[in-house]
């Protein structure tokens, strides 16, 4: 099957859509991957209205946060990035908040959804690193130092009531607001001129490539009906059914870590 895809991009240039099955070898959790666990993900209204979900969401965050910034590239964010190097991509889409594709040294990355590594200000607008922000949450929070928990996938842990209910929400360090990890929430919206210049990557691709994705979600479902509207073929490297298997001209159910290593040792 991996000849198959090789063939396919043998064509022309392709546009890659990652999802969080790209970074699960790098051990970051996913939401429907196999051996996930059922979890009700932080919704975008009930982070703006409620400061009970703001200080749920920055406990948690305070706790998982190490992890994910420690988290490093894997096998198939290298083939990407080696892939993109030899000229076979026009670019890549990913669905993921991680970072991992820019320090594998992919360049040319749109992050559909955003990056856990920067917050904004509701309010003012100003942007701050994660970095400075955690050392805020910890210093507020000295007792964070010592809790151990599991991580989970939007880069938290899962923390009991009475640690959540004691922490202390540091503001924003210019006008005092309401901060936000700089990435699109469940029920938010994708800025439309980001769409749009995904589309634009994808239109002058020869295929688009899903990589670790259900497609579940229609944020990125949406560039498999653009491929399909505009006659580019779909390939799908997942493990297990994806949203668009109907509209796949190859399917390849696998690893991530394994299957994008052997693209790229064939193209590259």
């Amino acid at each position: 099957m991996v000849r198959d895809l090789v063939e396919l991009m043998r064509s022309g240039p392709a546009c890659v859509l990652t999802g969080a099955g790209c970074s699960t070898e790098s051990g970051i959790p996913d939401y429907r991957g196999p051996g996930s666990k059922p979890r009700n993900p932080i919704q975008h209204r009930d982070f703006v209205e409620k400061e009970s979900t703001r200080r749920r969401y920055w406990a948690r965050s305070a706790i998982g946060w190490p992890r994910m910034a420690g988290a490093k590239p894997n096998a198939a964010h290298d083939a990407i990035a080696r892939l993109e190097s030899a000229g076979h991509l026009t670019g890549l889409i990913t669905q993921n908040v991680d970072r991992l594709h820019h320090k594998a040294g992919s360049r040319e990355v749109l992050e559909l959804h955003g990056a856990l590594a920067e917050v904004r200000c509701l309010e003012c607008n100003v942007c701050e690193s994660r970095d400075d922000l955690q050392a805020r949450m910890l210093e507020l929070n000295p007792n964070l130092h010592h809790v151990e928990v599991e991580t989970a996938p939007d880069g938290d842990a899962e923390l009991s009531s009475s640690v959540i209910e004691g922490f202390r929400v540091p503001p924003c360090m210019m006008c005092g607001g309401v901060l936000k990890p700089d990435v699109v929430f469940f029920g938010g919206s994708v800025p439309r001129d980001r769409v749009e210049s995904a589309f634009a990557m994808l239109d002058r691709a020869s295929a688009l490539v899903v990589v670790g994705s259900s497609l579940a979600v229609f944020s990125g479902f949406r560039f498999v009906l653009r491929a399909k509207e505009r006659n580019i073929p779909v390939a799908i490297v997942n493990r297990g059914e994806t949203r668009g298997d109907p509209h796949a001209a190859l399917r390849i159910d696998g690893r991530a870590g394994e299957v994008l290593p052997a693209l790229a040792s064939a193209l590259c």
